[in-house]
């Protein structure tokens, strides 16, 4: 047996985490190192976030048991605080968000203490961005942030020529607030404006408003390619604990369209930069403004804003920096 460097140990509970520790492990593989990916079960839909949590670790728990017997590694790499709730073998943990800001009251009952512990005891903390480490303990162990990487998925048509108006992602339709999103469409929407609705099952909106087509659960290159199609990209988030899907639309050309909403939002202060007037509770007259409006140049000044997210960026910080700090 040829002993693994690092062994990802991948939660893979949404769309979002899963391309997520893809890109981590292509990194780690072009950075020289030999990777392997233990990845937990599916688990089936409860109705508590507590129960959810268990299950999901427990899934972790036994992936990860699996990819120690199996490869041997020198170091191992936990991706979500759920993922090392219940870890077999203490390593570093990768995380968009805590479940001290994402778990209040009874939602966290559970998580919140372990997690913290987990924390102290981990070898390094990975998280997404600085943001993501809002409600972390003060006296952590090292930390160093690495961004998943987005980059534009191809070439597009020319803005005022994109066929769509809008494009929202709902895979958690309350936490994603596509009622709000339905609401401002309904109040601004002009005739032959489209409004695609996309990561959401077509049995959850059986029948969709007037100028609102529900594309389903996409492939990535599927729904990338949906981006590029579209002018806006509208969203409502009630919480944002990254907002990937912001920022491929960013990168695909889109203007977005968004709520403020509290969390590491990476997206949002991109966003204010790029036209203020955008980033507003009132989506209706945001929507039509970003339609019939767009702030100058608004997608060429975006490029500088996501140059830190490009792979090759992402590249030398796992490279130089996050390779030596796992393997020592």
């Amino acid at each position: 047996m040829v002993r693994a460097d690092v062994l990802l140990v991948s939660l893979g509970s949404t769309a979002g985490l899963r391309a997520a520790d893809a890109e981590l492990a292509a990194s780690l593989g072009r950075a020289g190192a030999r990777g392997a990916v233990a990845t937990a079960a599916p688990q089936p839909r409860v109705r508590t976030l507590a129960l959810t949590d268990l299950l999901w670790a427990r899934a972790a728990r036994a992936a990860a048991l699996r990819g120690l017997r199996a490869h041997d590694p020198r170091a191992v790499l936990y991706s979500t605080t759920t993922a090392a709730l219940l870890w077999p073998q203490p390593g570093a943990i990768r995380f968009d968000a805590l479940a001290a800001a994402t778990r209040p009251g009874r939602h966290g009952l559970w998580q919140r203490p372990r997690e913290a512990r987990r924390l102290a005891e981990a070898s390094l903390l990975v998280p997404w961005s600085a943001a993501a480490l809002d409600g972390a303990p003060d006296d952590l162990p090292g930390v160093l942030a690495v961004p998943v990487p987005v980059e534009p998925s191809g070439l597009g048509e020319p803005w005022a020529l994109r066929d769509l108006a809008a494009v929202t992602y709902a895979a958690d339709p309350e936490k994603k607030g596509l009622d709000r999103v339905l609401r401002a469409w309904a109040a601004v929407r002009r005739e032959g404006e489209t409004l695609v609705v996309a990561g959401l099952d077509p049995e959850r909106l059986p029948a969709p408003p007037a100028g609102v087509e529900v594309a389903g659960r996409l492939g990535r290159d599927a729904y990338r390619a949906l981006l590029r199609r579209a002018r806006v990209f509208v969203c409502a988030p009630r919480r944002e604990d990254h907002g990937i899907a912001q920022l491929e639309a960013l990168a695909d050309g889109c203007v977005l369209v968004t709520t403020p909403a509290p969390g590491p939002y990476l997206a949002l202060p991109m966003a204010r930069e790029l036209d203020a007037r955008l980033v507003t509770d009132e989506l209706g007259p945001a929507l039509r403004a970003a339609l019939d409006d767009p702030a100058p140049r608004y997608q060429e000044r975006a490029i500088p804003l996501l140059a830190p997210l490009t792979r090759a960026a992402v590249d030398r910080v796992v490279a130089l920096d996050l390779l030596p700090r796992l393997l020592g």
